[in-house]
């Protein structure tokens, strides 16, 4: 629970709470200093009630009226000192916290939390032997309970000042030091997306600003070995296509007059056969079997090179290897979305996208069993996107990419593209995207 707070969280929690314990603590011992404060500065008042009640007493008992001398005594307290005389009838002596209700300087809950102490000073007063009343001390404690709750005030402001500052400071130190942070977690994204190019900004305390030195290092070795990588691959392509060609042309060269000159001679066996007889219809089983063989090696050459790109332009290409998978495949329905500037894409970048396409549909009419098929071709924004959509039933989660689609991947690596397989909404999707620049942006 705690590893998922943030930082600023991790750090103002126990800081607040620190503050918290510490203005709790301050409430305690204010409850346990207050009340013998209370009683210490109160004590020569108690004293002061006893000699007196003592004096009393003895000017009672030596006096010829002792009444009217108790009532001139009582008359002469008035009604603002602190020691009073209650009389017998007029019951105990009030508690000092109910003389407390009603103070409007202090809340009543902060009176409440003041243990008031006990100052039971209530000393008889003896007129004949009987005892007439009692002598007792009600001190005022409002002063000194607003001289608590101020110090209480005080202390309290001088918490919130304390946690105010010290959040601040907490703040604009964790957002100096989360800065740098995020900048380095935001730079190692992008180099995890391969985006080796913008750099880290080095900032923070030293060992953030190594981090991000080692980091902006990291991505210019990766984009290093990215980029030979990138150049491997491109001339891995070449070769393979070199080789592709002269497979082609030497199938086309060797292969090509060989079944023609078969298939000549067949068609002079015919002429010269008679009507009929075996050497007919055998002649006629080797006629079919040049055009059968004719037909392979001719799709051996398209897979092999498409040699017509450079004549009829890569939109024009990609139509005639629909129209045939048309009719290898009539059982499924094929549809297309082509875009017509894909005329003016050459070079390694149209076969590649030749190939990607034929690649995917082959997988199509091999292993989809789909009914129908939507191959997507456009460009926009500096970037050509292919998609080849199937409903088929998709591919087997251990093994996405095939011999065929491995391939086309370091083609599209070799470009600086990406090639994805994913299944979704009960369809496969092969997409490939590539950067490119067509004739007419290389013009302008």
């Amino acid at each position: 629970m705690w590893q998922r707070l943030s930082f600023r969280t991790q750090l103002f929690l126990p800081l607040g709470l620190s503050f918290l314990a510490a203005l709790a603590m301050g409430g305690v011992l204010l409850q346990t200093f207050a009340t013998g404060q209370l009683a210490d500065e109160n004590e020569p008042g108690l004293r002061s009630t006893r000699t007196v009640a003592g004096a009393l007493n003895n000017t009672l008992s030596a006096s010829n009226d002792p009444q009217k001398t108790l009532d001139a005594f009582v008359h002469s307290l008035g009604t603002s000192s602190d020691i009073q005389f209650r009389s017998v009838e007029a019951g105990p002596a009030p508690v000092p916290k109910d003389s407390l209700r009603g103070l409007h300087s202090v809340p009543q809950w902060f009176v409440d939390l003041i243990a008031i102490p006990d100052m039971d000073a209530a000393s008889p007063i003896i007129i004949d032997g009987r005892r007439v009343g009692d002598l007792v001390f009600l001190p005022d404690l409002s002063a000194d309970l607003f001289e608590k709750w101020i110090g209480f005030l005080a202390l309290t402001s001088l918490i919130a000042v304390l946690m105010v500052l010290t959040g601040t400071i907490a703040y604009l130190f964790a957002g100096s030091a989360l800065r740098p942070l995020q900048n380095l977690g935001a730079g190692l994204t992008r180099i995890r997306r391969g985006d080796y190019v913008t750099p880290i900004p080095v900032a923070g305390p030293p060992e953030i600003r190594q981090s991000c030195e080692e980091a902006n290092a990291l991505a210019t070795t990766l984009a290093r070995l990215s980029r030979d990588n990138r150049d491997l691959l491109h001339r891995l392509v070449s070769l393979q296509d070199d080789e592709r060609r002269d497979l082609a042309r030497e199938l086309h060269d060797e292969l090509g007059p060989l079944l023609f000159s078969i298939r000549a001679g067949a068609t002079a066996l015919i002429e010269t056969a008679p009507p009929s007889g075996n050497l007919g219809n055998a002649t006629q089983e080797v006629m079919r079997s040049v055009e059968a063989l004719q037909q392979t090696n001719r799709r051996i050459l398209d897979r092999l090179r498409p040699l017509y790109i450079e004549e009829l332009g890569l939109e024009s290409s990609v139509q005639t290897l629909l129209q045939n998978f048309r009719r290898q495949a009539p059982h499924i329905a094929l549809t297309a979305t082509l875009d017509p500037d894909l005329n003016e894409i050459d070079g390694p970048l149209a076969q590649t996208v030749y190939r990607v396409i034929q690649e995917a549909l082959t997988n199509v009419l091999r292993h989809a069993g789909a009914s129908h098929a939507h191959v997507q071709a456009t460009i926009a924004d500096s970037a050509l996107t292919i998609e080849i959509a199937d409903d088929g039933g998709g591919f087997p989660a251990d093994n996405i990419f095939g011999r065929g689609l491995t391939g086309m991947h370091e083609r599209v690596r070799a470009l600086s593209g990406s090639l994805s397989l994913l299944r979704a909404d009960e369809r496969t999707y092969v997409r490939c995207r590539l950067p490119v620049e067509t004739r007419r942006d290389a013009q302008t």
